[in-house]
């Protein structure tokens, strides 16, 4: 984005779309749940959001946050998600458990949104609950980029962490999915083409 001019707005949808569509080449048989917080890696969510729904499946969106903590290219995907009448749940700061769990037993896949690269120090709630039970439940789980909870450099948990059967993340593998034992919380990972110029990543 600095170096190149490349928009971040251009980087998430094809981050989004990328995933979506590998997520239908896994196969799809029932609806699809994306659980999404405020950050880019929401942002990603709602893109995916866009284009499963384009193509005829059923989808969920889930937000952990108020939707007016949303900043920048988060919020504009939001927001067409919105306007498209993507059907959507926002849950508030008091999780209804039992609401949470129905959604997500009755998926055929989630989609781990919640937290990207950027997140530092002790998982905090309401993250830590919706990572557990996403871990609880018996549904197929598609992380995007990385895990929620998951130290990228390191790929140490901090504190709670998804365990993804699947892990679609941009650009090139992070280093800590490397370290021994992340593939307990990876999965099978797929790198992702976001559009990033050839010229930087051979640099």
């Amino acid at each position: 984005m600095e170096d190149y001019g490349v928009p971040g707005v251009v980087l998430m949808e094809n981050a989004g779309r990328g995933v979506a569509e590998w997520l239908v080449d896994l196969g799809i048989e029932g609806p699809v749940t994306i659980c999404a917080g405020k950050g880019n890696n929401g942002g990603d969510g709602f893109v995916m959001a866009r284009h499963l729904q384009n193509r005829g499946e059923r989808v969920r969106v889930l937000l952990f946050c108020d939707p007016q903590d949303l900043k920048g290219d988060a919020q504009i995907n939001y927001r067409i998600i919105e306007a498209a009448d993507t059907p959507l749940q926002v849950f508030g700061s008091e999780l209804d458990i039992d609401q949470l769990d129905g959604e997500l037993q009755r998926s055929a896949w989630i989609v781990d949104a919640l937290l990207g690269t950027g997140t530092q120090g002790v998982i905090r709630e309401p993250s830590v609950t919706v990572i557990d039970r996403i871990n609880a439940s018996t549904t197929k789980v598609l992380a995007v980029d990385l895990p929620s909870g998951m130290d990228c450099d390191t790929g140490r948990p901090l504190g709670s962490c998804v365990r993804a059967d699947f892990t679609a993340t941009f650009v090139a593998r992070k280093l800590g999915f490397d370290a021994a034992g992340a593939e307990l919380y990876t999965g099978e990972i797929r790198v992702i083409d976001i559009g990033v110029p050839r010229s930087m990543l051979e640099d």
